[in-house]
């Protein structure tokens, strides 16, 4: 499966892909994509994105989800076939079904039209963030908060100074959360991800795992604030990268917005 197109150009100016038949939004998110630094490339119907992301391999697409001849899913599908970059959906429409499916089919956020430039800016940016490592390199203990960690070298958590030994199970779930932080990751990829694919529609089993891992690292399992469930779609781990940024105080959220 085809990467991005680097970390070099993640850092310095990464490069988008706007995928959108109305050439008004196509103009309207260059601009401001370009202003903050990102390079930018189009494609005008769902074919043509798939092409433009086998030849230029960029760090993220926004791909519209209404267009004739391939919509967006469709689109999508061809993409998750052959590269992992990012994709962020544009639609007019805030259905939960459609955001479900998206999700499902492998995008990685939603921003519903008509959108503000802070909020496009905030998204791409966060959804780059994503992809990044989780630990410097030599790095195995990752700092959730002062009460949390995980040392992915043990598949151990560290709650309250204190070293908690995970089941194999309980370590690929939790390890796929914290990597996806911030973001709702459904029930079928975490099936499919932890268990197998033949595993996709096993609910139970992710519930129950999920209860297993709440009772070792929430300090109040029925009242969780670490594994968030989302209703519906699936679970979220906390942005903990984002509040760490927040008590960092101002400074360093001008330096980068974070926004959701």
């Amino acid at each position: 499966m085809l990467p991005s197109s680097g970390n070099e150009s993640q850092q310095a100016h990464p490069l988008a892909l706007v995928v959108d038949d109305e050439p008004r939004i196509i103009r309207f998110v260059r601009v401001y994509l370009e202003m903050e630094g990102f390079r930018v490339v189009e494609a005008h119907d769902g074919l043509e994105a798939v092409d433009q992301v086998r030849e230029k391999m960029p760090d993220v697409v926004l791909l519209d989800v209404m267009m004739p001849e391939m919509d967006g899913f469709e689109s999508l599908r061809m993409i998750r076939e052959f590269s992992s970059v990012p994709v962020i959906m544009l639609t007019v429409q805030n259905l939960e079904e459609d955001k479900v499916r998206g999700l499902d089919s492998g995008a990685d956020d939603y921003i519903t039209k008509p959108f503000s430039p802070r909020e496009l800016v905030s998204r791409v940016r966060a959804v780059l963030r994503r992809i990044q490592p989780l630990t410097p390199p030599g790095t195995t203990v990752l700092e959730i908060d002062d009460r949390l960690g995980v040392d992915f070298n043990t598949a151990e958590v560290i709650v309250d100074g204190e070293r908690v030994k995970l089941r194999p199970t309980e370590f690929r779930l939790l390890r796929h959360l914290v990597e996806n932080a911030g973001w709702t990751v459904p029930h079928g990829t975490l099936l499919s991800k932890v268990w197998g694919y033949e595993y996709k529609d096993a609910i139970s089993y992710l519930r129950l795992y999920i209860n297993y891992l709440r009772q070792k690292i929430e300090p109040d399992p029925s009242h969780p604030q670490y594994i968030m469930t989302e209703r519906g779609l699936g679970y979220r781990f906390i942005d903990f990268n984002k509040q760490k940024q927040s008590h960092a105080g101002p400074d360093a959220e001008r330096a980068e917005d974070d926004g959701d």
